[in-house]
């Protein structure tokens, strides 16, 4: 193991608001700590102005008698402002606990009040209304801030409310009388202090609350630093959810160590081309991200002119053959070469340049289990995109892959000072400074999460004669067909979702007979094929109820049985006459799929594909835009896949 840099192990006894002090003091105005895009401008705070900005939140936060041991809610997009807002709380000593902004109403309730927070900053008028909406489950919330002012004129004398432009100017006010109130508050923390709670995924049920601390965060951060080679004010784009690791880990973390500068998009659709201005170094994102990037570079490549689509499919050949040898540092014919180099300046720089990727140095997808071919795809046109692994107890992402070793089905080697092991029934393992400190008032779940001192993952894997570590797949989902063959869903699953055409599968087969998927159809690119062959539709339903839609799918998913062992091929599916939704409980809110739930919804769909129907009569819920739930029946068809 990788005993790692004394300078880093020393720099691991320190708060977060420490290290931004640090950053504050050593940097001062002299290099860019963040930037936002706001009305088609760069906006950029240095070190010096993100103190600032602290303090003053922080100052405000204590004016609503914010005080040490006490928790803040968020429900906030990416922006400056959560920065300001969760560092603020820290430095008073409090803890934070983020939360997505698609939530409903009610979940935003259950979550804040399990943790009895006084205080909720929210993002806009939207995520102020679903407080407003269940304001009698909340008594114990004392003050409302959000932070964007757009649409709440008309919300000014609700005393429950307040601007975070209102929280700056009670702060500055407050720091005139005491000038050194943050810094003797943050003088005060200790490292082992709770710093940031973030919730589970809940694919079993409620989401348990992960607990951090600041030596957790800042342990991640200098493992990460070392690893990576991270210099200060390279580039990190903030783009995942704040309620989500991934952006914990770094804004919190990778960032404030590193000095990096994190990079603000103006909106999501705007994402690509912020991509191009800024030229991140690195990124972390979910698989999700880079499942729909491949699907929309292969649909856009399916409708070009023949030319142009045989010259990506012969630079798809050349740089998978390439990279596969490479790997292997096995001779590349001269010639090989030679056509690698002149397809590189002719189709993959100038598509990589379009996906507003051309200046990464090594891209990562975590979070949900990817298809191998996905990270294949990608490498094959010349981005450096691997796989990598961690999940929320372990403060994020803990193995990644080296760069001259990316192997397609593994997620590499630990990061140094962590040691990973597999137990006897092949559960992953984790021993780290990084490891999460508990989970909130959950004692039993705390004492049952480690094994003599080692983070017990969930997940089942081996690790290879190179060292490094295939996951096979969450344990309690592994699958044992009725001839006792076993499987993990997760494998299948990731290969159809390769497919353009399929958004979601959820494949079945415990104690049965056969593999059977349940399939959602990517709304947008099989819209646009339906469409280009006159095809007509005008829901999501009747679209993937059409026979044509059910052939392609069909063909989509003979060619993954191919890449598959006979035990795992499908032999039966359907085409769900709904997307799975978040807000149904059918997924987690970071889009992992939820089977205990899904299976007791829709297993009269299930036991059809088992009971050689040819389509079975289904009554279900559809949850419309705005937010009214109506009752339709349907006809689905069984789709017998041999």
């Amino acid at each position: 193991m990788n005993k790692g840099n004394p300078e880093h192990t020393k720099k691991n006894a320190v708060t977060l608001p420490q290290l931004l002090a640090q950053n504050a003091a050593r940097y001062g105005d002299t290099k860019t700590a963040i930037r936002e895009k706001a009305y088609g401008i760069w906006q950029k705070y240095t070190w010096s102005d993100y103190y600032t900005y602290v303090k003053e939140t922080a100052a405000g936060f204590a004016a609503l008698d914010m005080k040490r041991g006490d928790n803040l809610c968020m429900v906030v997009n990416n922006s400056p402002e959560w920065l300001f807002s969760e560092l603020a709380a820290h430095a008073l000593g409090a803890t934070t606990l983020n939360l997505f902004t698609s939530s409903i109403a009610e979940e935003l309730a259950f979550s804040i009040g399990r943790i009895d927070s006084p205080v909720v900053v929210v993002q806009d008028q939207e995520q102020a209304d679903k407080l407003l909406e269940v304001k009698d489950k909340l008594s114990h919330v004392r003050r409302v801030v959000y932070i964007d002012p757009t649409g709440m004129t008309s919300y000014e004398n609700d005393p429950w409310l307040m601007s975070y432009a209102t929280l700056l100017e009670t702060g500055r006010q407050r720091l005139a009388g005491a000038p050194d109130l943050i810094e003797n508050a943050i003088a005060k923390g200790r490292p082992q202090d709770i710093a940031v709670m973030i919730q589970t995924s809940g694919t079993t049920g409620v989401p348990k609350i992960a607990m951090l601390s600041h030596r957790n965060l800042t342990a991640m951060a200098f493992q990460w630093l070392e690893a990576a080679d991270i210099k200060p004010e390279q580039n990190w784009i903030s783009m995942s959810p704040p309620a989500w690791i991934v952006d914990q880990m770094w804004g919190m973390g990778v960032a404030l160590a590193g000095a990096m500068t994190m990079n603000f998009p103006e909106t999501p659709e705007t994402v690509l081309t912020d991509f191009r201005e800024i030229g991140p170094s690195i990124l972390i994102t979910a698989s999700r991200f880079w499942e729909d990037m491949a699907s929309r570079i292969r649909v856009k490549i399916s409708d070009a002119g023949w030319i142009k689509k045989q010259l990506f499919y012969l630079g798809e050949r050349v740089g998978r053959s390439v990279v596969e040898k490479r790997l292997h540092k096995q001779n590349i014919a001269w010639t090989t070469l030679a056509l690698y180099r002149l397809l590189k300046f002719s189709v993959y720089n100038p598509l990589l340049d379009r996906m507003g990727c051309a200046h990464f140095r090594s891209a990562f997808t975590g979070g949900h289990p990817i298809s191998p071919d996905v990270i294949g795809f990608f490498r094959a046109i010349g981005l450096n995109l691997k796989q990598c692994y961690g999940l929320t107890e372990s403060c994020g992402i803990f193995q990644i892959q080296p760069d001259d070793e990316v192997k397609l089905e593994t997620v590499g080697t630990p990061l140094p000072r962590t040691e990973v092991r597999l137990a006897e029934d092949q559960e992953v393992l984790v021993k780290s400074e990084a490891n999460f400190s508990g989970y909130y008032n959950d004692y039993k779940s705390t004492e049952g999460a480690f094994e003599s001192g080692w983070l017990k993952t969930g997940d089942a894997g081996y690790i290879d004669d190179d060292g490094h570590l295939l996951i096979i797949g969450r344990k309690e989902d592994i699958i044992r067909n009725k001839s006792g063959e076993a499987f993990s869903p997760d494998f299948i699953e990731t290969r159809l979702k390769f497919s353009p055409y399929i958004k979601e599968a959820v494949t079945f087969g415990e104690a049965r007979p056969y593999i059977a998927a349940m399939i959602n159809i990517d709304q947008g690119n099989v819209g646009n094929w339906a469409e280009e062959r006159m095809i007509p539709y005008t829901t999501y339903m009747d679209l993937s109820q059409q026979k044509a839609v059910e052939d392609l799918i069909l063909a989509e998913v003979r060619q993954v049985n191919q890449q598959l062992p006979d035990v795992m091929k499908i032999r039966k599916c359907v085409l769900l006459y709904k997307l799975l939704d978040a807000d149904d409980d059918e997924l987690t809110r970071t889009g992992k799929v939820r089977r205990r739930f899904v299976y007791g919804l829709y297993l009269k769909i299930i036991e059809a594909m088992y009971s050689g129907l040819a389509s079975v009569q289904v009554t279900g819920k559809i949850r419309y835009r705005d937010g009214r739930v109506g009752e339709i029946e349907t006809s689905i068809n069984i789709l017998s896949v041999d």
